[in-house]
């Protein structure tokens, strides 16, 4: 944030541009932790051998180092202090993983706070929710001796997810749409709070040209 506060002092970029070229530069190595750390867990775990499965387990692990990245920065923008802004990410995060279904099941947490708005909130629901219903996709499980259920029933009825095949894209566009709105907060902080600040620096350098 003091870089970019210092660039718009002195007019060489605005907060678009700040944007995109924060984007553009964590972008490739946002890939490259995606799968290489996936190639770890995925196979640690022992989850379905199949590239199709652990492409898309790749994708999701991108997709919410972005949205973290988003929320590190509006809480960034907003404090701009590195241990406040630090303690307040670990905080949001442990009440994200609290309510995001891992834990408790969503619908048995509390209907105030926890179940409306924290775990429609939490990109770590859509993402949980997006490993189960891969894990589970094209999976037979029987019931009795003549009848059987697909994966996705199977989630439906005791996690409440997953009310069709097309869940686990729906969660991941979710999560795109969440890093996107996120860096639209930040756009929004650094044009009306941080430019502020920046025009007042600016106000007092020429106060102090001036006096001189």
């Amino acid at each position: 944030m003091q870089v970019y506060a210092c660039e718009d002092s002195n007019q060489h970029s605005g907060g678009i541009v700040f944007l995109t070229g924060q984007l553009l530069a964590s972008f490739p190595f946002l890939f490259l932790i995606s799968i290489s750390s996936s190639l770890v867990f995925y196979f640690l775990v022992g989850l379905k051998n199949d590239f199709s499965l652990m492409m898309y387990f790749v994708l999701n692990f991108f997709m919410c180092l972005l949205v973290n990245e988003g929320l590190v920065l509006v809480v960034a923008t907003i404090l701009q202090d590195v241990f406040w802004s630090i303690s307040t990410l670990v905080f949001i995060h442990v009440i994200m993983m609290l309510s995001a279904g891992y834990f408790r099941i969503r619908s048995a947490l509390p209907g105030p706070v926890w179940m409306y708005p924290v775990s429609y909130i939490a990109f770590h629901t859509y993402s949980i929710q997006g490993l189960l219903e891969n894990e589970y996709d094209k999976t037979s499980f029987a019931v009795g001796q003549v009848r059987t259920i697909t994966g996705y029933q199977a989630l439906h009825n005791v996690y409440d997810i997953s009310p069709d095949a097309d869940s686990k894209w729906r969660n991941l566009l979710i999560l795109s749409l969440m890093a996107f709105a996120y860096r639209v907060i930040v756009f929004l902080l650094l044009h009306f709070c941080v430019k502020k600040n920046s025009s007042l620096f600016r106000f007092v350098c020429c106060k102090l040209k001036i006096n001189e």
